[in-house]
């Protein structure tokens, strides 16, 4: 079966999977025929990215994905960051993400080094609902089908953009705990050309794959749960860090990968930046500037 456009759901459900009527159904399902998902993987075909949910046993009966503006967890109903210019969420029901004992049969958030799809990161697992947001360089259509042996949810995602590869710069921890320099290192990114200071800083939000992970690399987020206000201008990047801002003691901060990240542009030669609020140590002039927060 595939399914095509904005808005598409599994057959006999054509509703977001929030009416308290199916609430009530999904807690009479018994936990043992619930279909849990084990692992969220993608990859890169001629013309599109493809996101693939897989799950141990049956295949969950009703799935619907949309474009929203933000990602809100179910059910706290609060934001939940994530990298990207725009947001697919995916909702299967009845699924969960976790075993019998509660451990994370999934991984909550995953890194992708895709030409559009930068990042899936769950949003919600309750009351036998589990939810995705998938994060991407550029909005575009979308397919959905399913598979069998095992059982499979395919989202396969257009590349409505051009992207060229350049480097994103995360902790090598085994570098760092052994004293070793450089304390950063480089992992190549598609990103869009025509955005490329954005694209690198959505890259490096998203954080390293699971392989890049294996290799003892890090995103040093210091609190920051993304960015916003960036602009180049007269050889200045500038970026205002969202969420928090904390070195917690470090002499390795989100500022050392974002000046390096950046710094590969052949219009940045500074990068200012700056606390939630707006501050920086140096506003003024052609040198780079971190705030107070972000200082050892």
């Amino acid at each position: 079966m595939t399914i095509a456009a904005s808005m598409c759901c599994l057959t006999g459900v054509a509703s977001w999977l929030t009416a308290a009527t199916g609430r009530s159904a999904l807690r009479a399902t018994r936990a043992m025929d619930i279909p849990v998902l084990v692992a969220v993987t993608a990859g890169h075909h001629s013309g599109y990215d493809r996101v693939v949910l897989r799950f141990s046993g049956a295949l969950p009966s009703r799935l619907q994905a949309r474009y929203v503006g933000r990602l809100i967890g179910d059910p706290s109903g609060r934001g939940v960051a994530i990298a990207g210019r725009a947001i697919l969420q995916v909702g299967v029901s009845p699924a969960s993400a976790h075993t019998v004992t509660g451990a994370g049969s999934a991984p909550a958030r995953v890194a992708f080094a895709l030409p559009n799809v930068i990042t899936a990161v769950r949003s919600g697992d309750f009351e036998s609902v589990v939810s995705y947001g998938i994060g991407l360089a550029r909005r575009a259509p979308f397919h959905i089908h399913t598979l069998t042996s095992p059982s499979r949810i395919v989202i396969d995602i257009g590349v409505p953009l051009r992207t060229r590869l350049m480097r994103v710069y995360f902790l090598n921890r085994r570098h760092f705990e052994t004293g070793r320099e450089p304390h950063l290192t480089p992992v190549m990114r598609p990103i869009p050309v025509m955005t490329p200071a954005t694209g690198l800083l959505d890259r490096l939000f998203a954080g390293p794959t699971p392989q890049e992970k294996a290799r003892s690399l890090a995103l040093v987020a210091s609190r920051a749960t993304g960015f916003a206000n960036l602009s180049v201008r007269a050889g200045i990047a500038r970026v205002r860090l969202t969420g928090g801002c904390s070195s917690g003691g470090s002499t390795v901060s989100i500022a050392d990968e974002i000046g390096q990240t950046l710094r590969q542009l052949p219009t940045v030669r500074y990068v200012k930046i700056y606390d939630p609020s707006g501050h920086t140590a140096d506003p003024v002039g052609p040198v780079d500037s971190i705030p107070a927060c972000l200082e050892p």
